[in-house]
C-alpha cells in the first residue's frame, strides 16, 4: 500500500485492468485510423483535410495534459479520469456518426481532450496504489498495451474499413470505455482530501493551454501546411511566446498555479522531464521513418516494414518490466544511465544501415533502442513520482508526459525538415526520391545526437538508493 487515502489492496488487480483498458483507448486510436484514412476521405471527401484527423487529436491531447495533472491533485484522480473517459466516449460516438470531414475532425478534438486526462491519470493512479518495488512491473503492463496496440491497431483499422465500415473504428471504443468506467467506479475508492481545497488557477490554465496549443500547432504544421518563414508560422510562434510568457508571469504571482514551474527546479523532476523530452523525439523519429526507410529504400512491403518497427515496441515493455529489479538494486540514476547508453548504442547501429541492409538488421537496431527506452522512460518517471507526495504526483506525472508530447512535436518539425530538404513528397504523402537514403542517414545522426543528450540529462539525476528511501506518501 502506498497511499493512506486508499484501502485497495484486494482491488488493485481489477483497478490495474481498468487502467489498461482505458489506456488501450488512447493507444489504439493513435494507430487504428492510419489504415482507414483513405477510405474515410473517399466517403466524406476533403482528402486534403485528412492530416487534421491526426493533428487535431494529437494537439488536443498534448496541450491539456498539464492542466489535468493539476486538477487531479486538487479534485482527485477518480473525477478527472472519469471526465477523460466520458469525453473520449462522447468523441468516439460523434466520430462514428460524423457526416462530414469537419464534423469528424471536431469529434477527434473531443477524443484528444479525453485522452489528455486518461494517460497521466492511468500512470498516476498506478503509482498511488502500488509500492515502489511493484511500480516497474505495472508500468511494464501499461507499456505492453502500447506494444499490442501498435500491431493490433493498423490491422483492425484495415479490417473494419475493408470488410465492415470505418465507423466501427470508433464504435469499438464504446464497450471498452463502459467496462473501464464501471470497473473504476466499483473498485477505485478515493478518500476526500482533508482541509480546504486549493483554488484552481483558471487564468493560468487558459494561458498555458492557449500558449501550448500555438506552440504544438506551429511545430506540427510548420513546413507542411505552411512554410516556416510564412506569416502563419511567424504569427503562431509569436502568439505562443507571448501567451507562455504571460503564463509564466501569472504562475509566479499565484499561490497555487495550474502548473508550478518551481517543480522543474527540483533536480530529479527537471532531469526526468528533460529525459522525457528526448524520449519523445527519438520515439517519433523511429515510428515515422523506420517504415519509410524499409519501404522506400529497401523496397519491402508495409507488412514487413511494420514487423521491423515491432522490435522497438517489443523491447520497450520487456525492459520496463525488468527495470524494477534493476533500479531497486542499483538506483534510478544508474539504471537510466544503462538504458540511455543502450539507446545510444542502438542509434549508432542505425548509422550502418544502407541500401542493401537486410531487414533483420533494422530490427536488431531498434530492439536495442527499445530495450534502452524501457530502462530510461520508466525509472526516470518513477524517480520523479517517488520524490513528491500525493498532492504533487499528478502534476509531476503530467509534466513528464507533456514533455514527451512536446518532444514528439519537435521531432515532427526537425526530422521532417531534414527529410524534406533531400526528398520529394510522393502521391501518398510520404517522402521519396534518390535522396531518401541520405535523408534517413541524417535522421539516424539526429537520433544519435538525441541519445547523447539523453545520457547528459540522466547524469543529472541524484545519486539515489531507493532501498533506503521511504516511498512518498
Amino acid at each position: 500500500m502506498t497511499d493512506t487515502r486508499l484501502g485497495l489492496r484486494g482491488d488493485r488487480g481489477p483497478i490495474l485492468g481498468a487502467l489498461m483498458l482505458a489506456t488501450s483507448l488512447v493507444a489504439l486510436d493513435a494507430t487504428i485510423l492510419a489504415t482507414a484514412s483513405t477510405t474515410i476521405a473517399r466517403e466524406l471527401g476533403a482528402f486534403e483535410q485528412v492530416p487534421w484527423l491526426f493533428s487535431a487529436y494529437t494537439l488536443a491531447q498534448a496541450v491539456t495534459v498539464p492542466v489535468y495533472g493539476r486538477l487531479a491533485d486538487v479534485f482527485g484522480r477518480k473525477r478527472v479520469m472519469t471526465a477523460g473517459i466520458l469525453l473520449f466516449l462522447l468523441g468516439s460516438v460523434l466520430c462514428a456518426v460524423a457526416w462530414s470531414m469537419p464534423a469528424l475532425i471536431g469529434a477527434r478534438v473531443l477524443q484528444g481532450l479525453g485522452g489528455g486526462a486518461i494517460l497521466p491519470m492511468s500512470m498516476t493512479i498506478a503509482s498511488d496504489i502500488y509500492t515502489l518495488a511493484e511500480r516497474a512491473k505495472t508500468q511494464g503492463y501499461m507499456a505492453s498495451v502500447w506494444a499490442v496496440s501498435s500491431v493490433l491497431g493498423p490491422t483492425l483499422g484495415g479490417v473494419f474499413s475493408q470488410f465492415v465500415s470505418w465507423r466501427w473504428i470508433f464504435w469499438i471504443n464504446v464497450p471498452i470505455s463502459a467496462v473501464a468506467l464501471l470497473a473504476l467506479w466499483r473498485r477505485f475508492h478515493e478518500k476526500q482530501r482533508d482541509g480546504e481545497r486549493e483554488p484552481v488557477d483558471y487564468v493560468g490554465a487558459v494561458l498555458l493551454t492557449a500558449g501550448s496549443t500555438a506552440l504544438v500547432l506551429g511545430l506540427l504544421e510548420g513546413g507542411h501546411a505552411w512554410g516556416w518563414a510564412s506569416p502563419q508560422s511567424v504569427g503562431i510562434f509569436a502568439a505562443s511566446v507571448l501567451l507562455l510568457a504571460a503564463f509564466a508571469v501569472t504562475a509566479r504571482r499565484t499561490a497555487h498555479p495550474i502548473f508550478d514551474l518551481r517543480l522543474l527546479r527540483r533536480r530529479v523532476v527537471g532531469a526526468s522531464t528533460a529525459a522525457s523530452l528526448m524520449v519523445g523525439v527519438i520515439t517519433l523519429g523511429l515510428s515515422t521513418y523506420v517504415p519509410i526507410y524499409a519501404q522506400g529504400v529497401l523496397g519491402v512491403g508495409p507488412l514487413v516494414a511494420g514487423f521491423a518497427l515491432a522490435a522497438f515496441t517489443l523491447g520497450w515493455p520487456v525492459a520496463a518490466t525488468l527495470s524494477g529489479r534493476i533500479y531497486l538494486s542499483i538506483g534510478f540514476r544508474r539504471t537510466s544511465i544503462i538504458g540511455s547508453s543502450l539507446v545510444l548504442a542502438g542509434a549508432l547501429l542505425t548509422l550502418l544501415l544502407g541500401q542493401d541492409t537486410p531487414v533483420w538488421q533494422i530490427s536488431v537496431s531498434v530492439l536495442v533502442i527499445g530495450f534502452g527506452m524501457g530502462l530510461v522512460a520508466v525509472p526516470t518517471l518513477l524517480a520523479a513520482q517517488h520524490s513528491v507526495g500525493w498532492g504533487e504526483r499528478g502534476a509531476v506525472t503530467a509534466t513528464n508526459m507533456f514533455a514527451r508530447s512536446i518532444g514528439q512535436a519537435v521531432g515532427v518539425a526537425a526530422l521532417g525538415a531534414v527529410v524534406n530538404a533531400l526528398t520529394v513528397v510522393g502521391p501518398d504523402g510520404t517522402p521519396e526520391g534518390a535522396g531518401l537514403n541520405d535523408a534517413m542517414h541524417l535522421v539516424s545522426w539526429c537520433v544519435v545526437g538525441c541519445a547523447a543528450l539523453m545520457i547528459g540529462t540522466v547524469l543529472l539525476l541524484p545519486r539515489d538508493d531507493p532501498r533506503r528511501t521511504a516511498p512518498a506518501a
